[in-house]
């Protein structure tokens, strides 16, 4: 594991560590290419530099954020914003995580991005890549 992932979780009570922990494996599992790192405080993976997935403890619970989730027509994914294309879903227990799910939103996540990489060259325009 990312040691500053790794201080990260170690950072949480032993609840949200254990959703960290699920989502971890989940995301490297599926996206073993993709870079992992501490961005903005919490845990995201990039595709060739382009944010595709992270997590982020909040007052609701753990937050799980596709960047460019708005576009994978998933009922389960709720849309945040209307600027950008991000959606997330929040889990307050390891239960609460359907892998199953969980798989088919990173596979998504692989065919549909936005490019968040070159927003600020672009002035705050997105473009899809894929």
């Amino acid at each position: 594991m990312n040691p500053d992932i790794k201080t990260y979780h170690n950072s949480l009570t032993p609840n949200d560590k254990a959703i960290c922990d699920l989502l971890y494996s989940e995301i490297c599992k599926a996206l073993p290419k993709a870079e992992h790192k501490i961005w903005h405080k919490h845990p995201v993976w990039f595709l060739d530099g382009n944010p595709i997935v992270g997590y982020s403890k909040q007052k609701a619970g753990l937050r799980l954020m596709f960047w460019s989730g708005a576009d994978f027509e998933e009922d389960e994914l709720n849309i945040r914003g209307a600027k950008f294309k991000d959606a997330s879903i929040f889990y307050t227990t390891a239960a609460d995580i359907d892998t199953n799910n969980l798989q088919r939103w990173l596979n998504t996540s692989k065919n549909i991005q936005w490019d968040y990489k070159n927003i600020v060259k672009r002035k705050g325009v997105l473009e899809r890549l894929i």
